[in-house]
């Protein structure tokens, strides 16, 4: 099992920028996949981003392509998200996911593929 810790929110104007980090224990974090996802108030959680276990595979959700970029240090067992460009729509609180079975190849976008989950972290873009 792994246990994940988000960090990094809080409140930022229309444009600007916010890294969201998830600091990750557990021996086989290395091989996990691993999924930022986010919910606004009366919504559904919605996929962000994903990358496979090798970091060599990621996927992200329409809304945030070419704004947000995910990563993975598993030297330093981390995952990060780099959001540029925030827009008021992407307020929300977001969760570091890890999959335990992940695809050897890609990176999935799919909720239910995913065991653990953090307890998530504030991010609120102004007008």
């Amino acid at each position: 099992q792994v246990q994940l810790v988000e960090s990094g929110g809080g409140l930022v104007q229309a444009g600007g920028s916010l890294r969201l980090s998830c600091a990750a224990s557990g021996r086989t974090f290395s091989i996990y996949g691993m999924g930022w996802f986010r919910q606004a108030p009366g919504k559904e959680r919605e996929f962000v981003a994903a990358i496979s276990w090798s970091g060599g595979s990621t996927v992200y959700a329409d809304s945030v392509k070419g704004r947000f970029t995910i990563s993975r240090d598993n030297a330093k067992n981390t995952v990060n998200l780099q959001m540029n460009s925030l827009k008021p729509e992407d307020t929300a609180v977001y969760y570091c996911a890890a999959d335990r079975n992940p695809p050897l190849t890609i990176a999935t976008s799919i909720e239910d593929d995913y065991d653990y989950w953090g307890q998530g972290t504030q991010v609120t873009v102004s007008s």
